[in-house]
């Protein structure tokens, strides 16, 4: 038996498992996770080879649904099966988001602890801030996870005095610092490598002490008749026990925590019921409101390559390269309001002129230029990585677009069905059409983008487009190209699967701690959002369940 059993152990398991370990050893722990420890992994350590693991034995190789408001196509969703789950593979982006987004949060489920200054003390908490200079009350320079910006990691490639005056186009200013709850401006991309290499959640939260188990698939929440949860039962039959009023944590992630949650009877009990399942509690929102943040990566051929000043060129070299991605600045922006606001009224009739996706402004856009290129064969293209060509990226951070997990089976091993519904709604369509044209008009335009660039490598069959294209021409490319940030989350929803104290409603001494519970998008990379949703679980777990 144990005091605490946790299903995942990704990002936000690993932090639950250490950080209770540290503060209360006499708690015996158990942390399942479904795939190996990979730290000792080929590809693991160094960012740069991350690609590598795509449908390595590390993934879980899921697609979407066929996408019909895209190209009709699923969609390739990574997602990793192993200890310390997307920090295994994710791009390193330490990016906290918008103070505006938390506090919507907070007012959807009316609990200050989901605030910006709510969360801050946990954002705090997890990290070792690379400038010890930088304001304390924003900053942790204590903190497991170590950060560094471009210029911290001793990185100074050729273009960037360049391309940060082809951002100031944008109309935005240029700020010291975007992870402070204002991030609207142009800055220094900050990641969360240590010297160059990838820290894994299961190592820089140690989990001496905790029982990790790997390669141990959890096949249903054990519940009962009283809708207690006693523990867990294994796909290979075997059951595990949590001590009374222990808890089960549930952090497998927005695709498997409803997943798993709808297994063990919680769900829609007409959905549960098509599956064999006995409905347990009624819960119809699970694995609903699942929202991610749709990208486009764009292509352009420089104008001057002997100048070595991309990726794959001989002459690309410089000190510490390696210690980050080839990328100098992160740009957040808004958008006009006006255009914005007729679009959300195409979907819900009219709206005030505080909407919330109005007032603000809301950080809409997110946008960085790459001196490389990768994945152009998403699009029919063959770009060679030689430093002829550089990309651009741009993400809507604020999608209204929802979509749903459902059973594909009564079977742990299959997988869950995925529809992200992307680009479903008029308001999706105006920022991502927004994106479009703005980077058509910097990278085309401008005196800096004409100056960089001789074109953009459009894929084929596709015309090129100017500042004036139509919306139809836009919808055209995105529906070819967009795809996942990988960034799901909402799929366990705080206020409607669980409460603000991440209780699963209807059950007690379950809980869910990781994206899952995020009610609405946040314009931020989701690693950081989740270990501070981790940080912040433990304390509410102590407090409310283990305080003597």
């Amino acid at each position: 038996m144990a005091d605490v059993i946790i299903v995942g152990g990704g990002t936000a398991g690993c932090v639950i498992a250490s950080r209770l370990h540290q503060r209360k050893p006499s708690l015996s722990i158990t942390l399942l996770e479904a795939g190996p420890d990979p730290k000792n992994h080929a590809h693991v350590k160094n960012p740069a080879e991350a690609a590598l693991l795509h449908f390595s034995d590390l993934d879980w190789k899921y697609f979407t649904a066929p996408q019909k408001h895209l190209d009709g196509k699923p969609r390739y969703n990574c997602a990793i099966k192993g200890l310390g789950g997307g920090t295994v593979i994710n791009t390193g982006g330490w990016i906290r988001g918008d103070a505006l987004d938390y506090d919507g949060w907070a007012r959807e489920v009316n609990d200050r602890r989901w605030s910006y200054d709510g969360l801050l003390p946990y954002f705090k908490r997890s990290e070792k801030h690379f400038d010890a200079d930088a304001d304390p009350s924003q900053h942790g320079f204590d903190g497991p996870m170590h950060t560094a910006s471009v210029s911290a990691s001793g990185r100074k490639f050729p273009l960037r005095d360049i391309v940060l005056e082809l951002w100031k186009h944008t109309g935005v200013d240029q700020i010291p610092d975007a992870n402070n709850g204002h991030p609207q401006g142009i800055t220094e991309l900050v990641e969360n490598w240590r010297d160059g290499k990838r820290q894994i959640a299961s190592d820089v939260y140690p989990l001496d002490g905790v029982d990790v188990r790997t390669d141990t698939l959890v096949k249903r929440i054990s519940i009962n008749s009283h809708k207690v949860a006693e523990g867990v039962e294994l796909a290979n039959g075997e059951k595990l026990v949590v001590k009374p009023g222990g808890q089960v944590i549930l952090t497998a992630g927005a695709y498997r925590t409803p997943q798993l949650l709808m297994l063990s009877g919680i769900g829609e009990p007409s959905h549960l019921s098509q599956h064999g399942i006995r409905p347990i509690v009624e819960l119809p929102e699970v694995g609903k409101n699942l929202h991610d943040h749709l990208m486009l990566f764009r292509y352009w051929k420089l104008r001057h390559p002997e100048s070595g000043l991309a990726l794959g060129s001989p002459d690309f070299s410089g000190p510490n390269y390696e210690k980050g991605g080839p990328v100098d600045w992160l740009v957040t922006t808004p958008i006009p309001a006006e255009p914005l606001k007729r679009a959300i009224e195409k979907d819900e009739g009219p709206i005030p002129e505080d909407h919330a996706l109005l007032r603000g402004p809301r950080s809409h856009l997110e946008m960085n230029l790459l001196y490389a290129v990768f994945a152009s064969e998403t699009v029919g293209l063959n770009i060679p990585l030689d430093g002829s060509s550089i990309m651009t990226y741009y993400m809507g951070c604020l999608p209204t677009s929802r979509g749903s997990i459902t059973l594909s089976s009564d079977d742990p091993t299959a997988q869950p069905v995925i529809d992200p519904n992307y680009y479903a709604t008029e308001t999706d369509k105006h920022v991502m059409r927004e994106g479009f044209r703005m980077h058509t008009r910097l990278m085309l335009e401008t005196p800096e983008g004409k100056d960089l660039v001789q074109r953009e490598h459009t894929p084929p069959g596709f015309p090129s487009l100017d500042a004036d294209a139509t919306d139809e021409e836009i919808d055209a490319r995105i529906k070819l190209g967009g795809s996942t940030v990988f960034h799901p989350g909402g799929t366990a929803t705080m206020g409607k699967v669980v409460d603000a104290s991440l209780n699963v409603y209807g059950v007690k001494n379950l809980r869910v701690a990781d994206a899952s519970v995020i009610p609405q998008p946040l314009a931020s990379h989701y690693q950081m959002i989740v270990y501070a949703i981790a940080e912040q679980a433990v304390d509410i777990i102590l407090s409310e369940n283990f305080a003597n």
